[in-house]
């Protein structure tokens, strides 16, 4: 597949990485000319899958988090963030809205947030091995 222009970070599971991640997307996606609202989706749904490896793949360790963002033909907007950590054990069941891993403070929500606000989202998980989402946007031609 072709693309127009693509970046590549790696950083560690901290905390304070979730608002570097969601920037550094923005900043990406700034050169597709995105609405402030497509800018916003965006930037939660990145919010969502980076704070899922920070809170869920690596529990009890710090670990790598890998963001690939690209830039397709028809003005699409290509992101997968990807793990290495403890993996989702019923996909299924993860992907219910509401259901969490993360305690009383978490909603649940992460995986229904990020797919209400892309275009197409996947998710890939293996037990011990770690979990790769993958999200698409199709931001809208400026005239």
């Amino acid at each position: 597949m072709k693309f127009g222009n693509y970046m590549i970070l790696e950083f560690p599971s901290k905390s304070t990485n979730e608002a570097f991640a969601r920037s550094a997307v923005a900043c990406f996606a700034a050169q597709m000319d995105p609405t402030l609202e497509e800018l916003g989706d965006i930037r939660t749904a990145v919010s969502e899958a980076v704070t899922n490896c920070i809170v869920h793949a690596y529990p009890q360790e710090l670990g790598n988090i890998t963001l690939r963002c690209r830039i397709l033909k028809d003005n699409v907007l290509d992101i997968v963030i990807k793990d290495k950590g403890v993996g989702i054990p019923d996909l299924e069941q993860a992907r219910r809205p509401t259901y969490t891993t993360g305690g009383a403070d978490r909603s649940g929500m992460g995986f229904t947030i990020m797919e209400s606000f892309m275009t197409s989202f996947e998710v890939s998980s293996q037990p011990g091995k770690g979990t790769t989402v993958h999200m698409r946007r199709k931001l809208r031609q400026r005239q």
